[in-house]
């Protein structure tokens, strides 16, 4: 029988297969496609995913090298998971190898093997004393072994420093055989028998309706579009639905478009479940991205909540997908691999047989087309939950009027009667930093990045113009670099102005800008959140981060700042962009 010869995907932007020879002492019958292996390549060293065994090849067998190793005993993507990836390879055109990386965990593509987490744990070996004639000269690893011997059933290695344990006592310890290095796999927690940690809400006849439609479609594959009013409780109708998912037995993976909604969507799930979630998105580290994913692929997470990449998590017992907020453009993938999630997800769920919920107050045009011609089931809800009103849009023309860092006199009217009531106000400018661009007054030089065609973005605080485009970032210049004059000055307005003006305007309300910059880092949007949640009196300013699927039912007032700002885009979608935007906005208000 002719030797086996294995045709790799490699993480590479060539969009063809590479051919080895099976590693030394592999067989045939270990090899299974969707397994990794070890490979040369060139002057280094790749993890390659086996997608089929052949007996033939275009190249001479013997010049093909052998893999180094093969690391998984079985394959780590389920066959359903690698069918989607050879589906989205060829619909997006897109090299199988690149494809299939995407689809992997960091440490699975570095060639950490695919398992559990595993712990460390210590404890004092049996027989062993603290009156031990070695350690008689030495206190600190008596102190250890002292302290060792209260946990008779060992202490994890994460948590020896808190007990004051020194990772070198108890090395020699180890050496001088007192102590032992137990591993332990990771106990997942058991499936609660009863769901539900809270009661459900009532439903109103639009919600039950939607609920009631989506329910009879749960045995196979049917596409809803959910599309209902700014704070008509499609979010309610999502969790009766996980509900009814996880008592069938089955996993639900819910996908949100930005990272900065998942604590608030994990923390509502956690307070109505009684569930396993596993949360996934690109600020979760590598360690624990790779645990929540092998815990949905195990059947270990009832619930999977997660950004655009969320979409590639294997899970065991697939019963149903959500797509919150289907709109947003954050599904689409803009570098590598180009794909869109929520079209992926339809092609996923269709190849697992489960039905999938596409939500929204403003369905994208192509959903809406794809619902009117009967490919997705329409289920409208157009009131409000509890009775609460619809807002009332008022324009206002400021053609003729004068602007104080974008804000006109009856804006700051509304803004002061709103505060002096004891209401919030939500200021929406969808631009970060201090202004637009910088201009040299004397000859018009204006701020553009030297590494890209975009104007640089002046950010005061930090003096530093930034290129949101492609990331560069400069010094603020001193004097124009063309003429060297010194008037300077920063044109337009951006959420830093608009702070640092509505601070000045409104000096007894604290001002929350709520952008990217704002909340880099850790933690902080979680801290400017629940300062927000108190209901004190504040205005907030910020860019679209806010005006996504969040809930403040304090803010009754909503500004927008240059609402036709986004009219004037090179995206053939501005107009529904900027209509979904300012719909969007809007509906945070009177919640």
């Amino acid at each position: 029988m002719p030797d086996a010869i294995l045709r790799l995907a490699l993480p590479s932007p060539l969009r063809r297969l590479f051919d080895y020879r099976a590693p030394v002492g592999v067989l045939r019958e270990q090899l299974q496609p969707g397994m990794r292996l070890r490979v040369p390549f060139g002057r280094r060293e790749m993890i390659g995913i086996l997608v089929e065994v052949t007996d033939t090849s275009e190249v001479p067998v013997e010049k093909l090298k052998p893999a180094l190793a093969l690391l998984d005993a079985t394959p780590p993507l389920p066959p359903a998971l690698f069918k989607l990836c050879l589906w989205t390879s060829q619909y997006y055109q897109h090299s199988l190898g690149d494809t299939l990386s995407w689809a992997l965990p960091v440490l699975l593509r570095q060639g950490e093997p695919a398992e559990a987490r595993q712990e460390r744990f210590w404890s004092v070996v049996p027989g062993a004393s603290v009156d031990d004639p070695r350690i008689a000269r030495a206190p600190r690893q008596r102190e250890a072994l002292t302290t060792l011997a209260q946990h008779p059933h060992g202490v994890a290695h994460q948590l020896l420093s808190k007990l004051m344990l020194s990772k070198d006592s108890l090395d020699l310890l180890l050496a001088k055989n007192l102590v032992q290095v137990e591993i332990r796999r990771h106990a997942p927690g058991a499936r609660h028998e009863h769901w539900l940690a809270q009661p459900e809400l009532p439903l109103n006849a639009e919600q039950r309706a939607a609920y009631e439609a989506i329910r009879a479609g749960f045995d196979s594959y049917h596409a809803f579009l959910l599309a209902g009013v700014t704070g008509s409780g499609k979010t309610e109708v999502y969790l009766q639905l996980i509900r009814e998912t996880l008592e069938a037995g089955k996993q639900a993976l819910v996908l949100i478009p930005e990272i900065n909604l998942g604590p608030q969507t994990l923390a509502r799930f956690e307070q109505r479940f009684n569930a396993r979630i596993a949360l996934l998105h690109s600020a979760v580290n590598d360690r624990e991205r790779l645990d929540a994913w092998l815990a949905a692929r195990d059947g270990e997470a009832d619930i999977i909540i997660g950004t655009r990449s969320a979409l590639f998590t294997p899970m065991k017992n697939p019963g149903l997908i959500i797509i919150d907020e289907e709109h947003d453009g954050s599904y689409k993938q803009q570098e590598g691999l180009r794909y869109h999630a929520r079209d992926l997800a339809l092609v996923r769920a269709r190849q697992e047989n489960i039905p999938i919920v596409l939500g929204s107050a403003t369905p994208s045009l192509e959903s809406l087309h794809n619902a009117y011609t009967g490919r997705y089931g329409l289920l409208r809800l157009n009131e409000r939950a509890g009775g609460a009103k619809q807002p009332r849009f008022l324009r206002l023309d400021v053609k003729s009027r004068p602007l104080d860092s974008g804000i006109s006199g009856p804006m700051q009217q509304a803004i002061g009667q709103t505060l002096a009531n004891g209401q919030q106000v939500l200021v929406f400018l969808n631009r970060r930093g201090f202004a637009p661009t910088l201009l040299c007054h004397d000859c018009g030089w204006m701020s553009e990045c030297s590494r890209c065609d975009a104007r640089m973005t002046v950010h005061q605080r930090y003096g530093e113009l930034r290129c949101h485009h492609c990331g560069n970032v400069e010094r603020t210049p001193r004097q124009c670099p063309k003429c060297n004059k010194v008037d300077l000055r920063p044109v337009g307005a951006g959420t830093e102005r608009a702070e640092e003006r509505l601070a000045i305007l409104f000096p007894d309300y604290p001002v929350l800008r709520v952008d990217r910059d704002s909340t880099s880092r850790k933690d902080a949007m979680n801290q400017l959140f629940a300062t927000i949640q108190k209901g004190q009196p504040c205005i907030l300013v910020g860019t679209q981060m806010l005006a996504k699927g969040h809930h403040f039912p304090r803010v009754t007032l909503v500004s927008i700042l240059d609402a036709d700002g986004g009219l004037f885009s090179g995206d053939f979608r501005a107009s529904e962009r900027m209509a979904q935007l300012i719909v969007q906005v809007a509906g945070r208000a009177g919640r």
